[in-house]
């Protein structure tokens, strides 16, 4: 079998992390990271959402398993540490690395 490329590795390392996904919108979800499919949608559970902003709660709402939409991420983080951002992962599609 050959060796995973290494964005499905980096991926395959992220799998049970606690990221931070920041959305078009400005919501921003918080939750463990357990896969995607094949159009990169984000799937992590255990999730809160935050909206940040004047008259927003501050401390979020629980939403459990969520599916973010790959089209509206604008940024991934892990803790302590910027990921990559979509522009990244989408020149990486494109080059063909992540199908």
């Amino acid at each position: 079998m050959p060796l995973a490329s290494d964005p499905i590795r980096a991926l395959h390392s992220l799998l049970r992390s606690t990221l931070r996904i920041t959305v078009t919108d400005g919501r921003i979800f918080l939750g463990a990271f357990v896969g995607t499919d094949k159009p990169m949608n984000i799937l992590l559970t255990e999730t809160e959402e935050f909206r940040l902003g004047p008259g927003e709660n501050p401390n979020g709402r629980f939403v459990g398993q969520v599916m973010i939409p790959w089209k509206m991420i604008t940024k991934i983080e892990a803790q302590e540490s910027v990921v990559q951002t979509r522009n990244q992962l989408d020149r990486d599609v494109r080059a063909g690395y992540i199908m």
